[in-house]
């Protein structure tokens, strides 16, 4: 579904901006219209009422990239001039030459990821800016996509890994960690704006500050390491006074990652965690060039349970890779029920142009990939739905994510279990109490009544 922000404001240029992608995606589209705004130029709710398009696209999946082709194709049609950023914006055709400019060579300009100025210079070049910026009607924390109550805090760009299924590192390069320093002050920003729910995302969390060999750098004129530990710390302590959650996304499983348990367990942490698995069996893991094997990955998350009981695991996971037997893939089955995964997502394998799995020996027929990935779906919402169904009874904080009729008819939320778009939701009935009304980005407690698929149903109070 295509989305596209407006800003109030005296009549100055229109752009018209959509996001695709990931989370890490959207917060390159919030630096651009922080700095559209910035500069006084007004957003567009419409392609045809804008003077140009900006299309921040994705490239990853097939999917994706035909999502990405088709949007810009209409922006083309209703408006006619384009401006490409984004991780398509990197990829080359079996040519060698630009897949963007090869299936749309009347874009204005082609742009890949992360690349704020190159794309501020597109738009200057084509639709020059306004005289006079009103810099001061900036908010201090940019532009957002997301509603006002949770955000996106990226930590890092690129990845130093190269597995075998993947082409990020070719579109976004390697790891480059931002100064923790700017990070924390990012944060602060967005719990003065309102924030209650930061997600911290990158291409690999667990990696943050290897680039810079952990670095010290200085935050309120304190020093503080620049690594992973270190920076949940700080956003941990900065989020208690504000009353605020920190959610992390993107964590590989490495053994330092123990050290962040004991954080979640004394609540600076929401004990919660993202963590992109893939697969279980070691073969497979090695064929993607995974890090660390599936034995170890079952034993780790079981020492996060015992230093942290409430820990949440998401995960996600690839079917059908290349040279995958039947036995290997009862291996993933029986680890997801094994390690209890609460929450996760399967993708049949789909051959990415430029990725080395393509190559790889004994490919795994699509209808097979396709029969394989219903099959982990259904044991992995079996161990889902018991994990939920464990839930009824007990008394959970809800953050409010919407609440018609002034709240008193109940609303939607999600508790610390719950990312926002990608997990389940609880769905508040009316409250026990009259006085009782629901705000959204407030956080409510509420008693579980009932599992319903993969939500939750509560009664707040």
């Amino acid at each position: 579904m295509i989305e596209l922000v407006s800003t109030p404001g005296a009549a100055a240029p229109k752009v018209g901006f959509v996001s695709l992608g990931c989370p890490k995606a959207l917060t390159d589209s919030e630096l651009i219209l922080t700095q559209l705004s910035a500069e006084g130029y007004q957003t567009s709710k419409t392609f045809a009422g804008a003077d140009l398009v900006i299309v921040n696209t994705c490239g990853f999946i097939d999917d994706a990239v035909r999502e990405s082709l088709d949007t810009i194709g209409e922006a083309l049609a209703e408006n006619g001039k384009v401006i490409v950023t984004g991780c398509l914006g990197a990829r080359t055709g079996d040519d060698g030459d630009n897949l963007v400019r090869k299936m749309h060579p009347s874009v204005l300009a082609v742009t890949g990821p992360h690349a704020t100025h190159e794309v501020m210079a597109a738009v200057h070049l084509h639709l020059p800016k306004p005289h006079d910026p009103f810099v001061d009607l900036v908010p201090a924390q940019g532009i957002k996509l997301t509603p006002r109550h949770y955000a996106y805090l990226k930590i890092s760009e690129g990845c130093n890994h190269r597995c075998t299924f993947c082409i990020i590192p070719s579109m976004r390069g390697d790891l480059v960690s931002r100064p923790i320093g700017d990070v924390l002050t990012e944060a602060r920003k967005l719990f003065e704006a309102g924030v209650k729910e930061l997600l911290v995302v990158s291409q690999d969390t667990s990696a943050y500050g290897v680039d810079m060999q952990y670095r010290t750098g200085f935050w309120d004129g304190k020093p503080v390491k620049t690594r992973m530990l270190d920076l949940v710390r700080s956003l941990g302590e900065l989020a208690k006074g504000y009353g605020a959650w920190v959610r992390l996304h993107y964590v590989y499983p490495y053994p330092h990652v123990d050290d962040i348990i004991p954080l979640m367990a004394e609540g600076l942490c929401l004990p919660y965690l993202d963590v992109p698995l893939q697969h279980s069996h070691p073969d497979v893991l090695r064929r993607m060039k995974r890090p660390a094997s599936g034995e170890k990955n079952l034993e780790r998350i079981a020492r996060w349970r015992e230093l942290c009981p409430e820990i949440v695991v998401r995960s996600t996971f690839i079917a059908g890779f290349p040279g995958e037997t039947e036995a290997e893939f009862q291996h993933l089955l029986d680890f997801v029920q094994e390690a209890q995964i609460d929450r996760a997502g399967c993708f049949a394998f789909s051959p990415v142009q430029g990725a080395a799995a393509n190559a790889l020996a004994n490919p795994v027929p699509e209808a097979v990939r396709e029969e394989r990935r219903a099959r982990f779906m259904a044991v992995a919402e079996a161990v889902s739905s018991e994990k939920l169904r464990k839930r009824v009874g007990a008394i959970m904080q809800v953050l409010v994510d919407s609440a018609p009729g002034m709240g008193k008819k109940g609303g939607v939320g999600r508790s610390y279990a719950d990312a926002p778009e990608i997990d389940g939701l609880v769905r508040l009935l009316p409250p026990e109490k009259i006085s009782k009304t629901l705000k959204v980005g407030e956080f409510t407690k509420a008693r579980i009544v009932a599992a319903e698929g993969h939500d939750l149903l509560a009664v707040p109070f």
